[in-house]
């Protein structure tokens, strides 16, 4: 099984980190921690922001407190957006 978001590296200030991409609902689970981790593993260990998109296209950020308030100033069209996919083995 397959599964398909965007996201993005950063290299910025000598720190490098992930964003990927989440339905705005994933804001409100109780695990959202651990689905940064799961996201981690995918981009080699490197601290991963959660972003997701509202209704009218705004932003919201979940991550670590630095790399939030780096990235929620950096537009959108500015970020190299790229898809990944996922294998699943059961």
């Amino acid at each position: 099984m397959q599964m398909q978001f965007d996201g993005a590296v950063i290299k910025e200030r000598n720190v490098t980190f992930a964003i990927a991409v989440v339905k705005p609902s994933v804001f409100a689970s109780s695990d959202i921690e651990g689905l940064r981790k799961d996201f981690s593993r995918v981009f080699q260990n490197l601290p991963v922001v959660l972003m997701a998109q509202n209704a009218q296209g705004t932003a919201r950020y979940s991550g670590r407190r630095d790399l939030v308030n780096f990235i929620s100033k950096v537009p959108l069209s500015r970020i190299p957006w790229k898809k990944y996919t996922i294998n699943f083995y059961y």
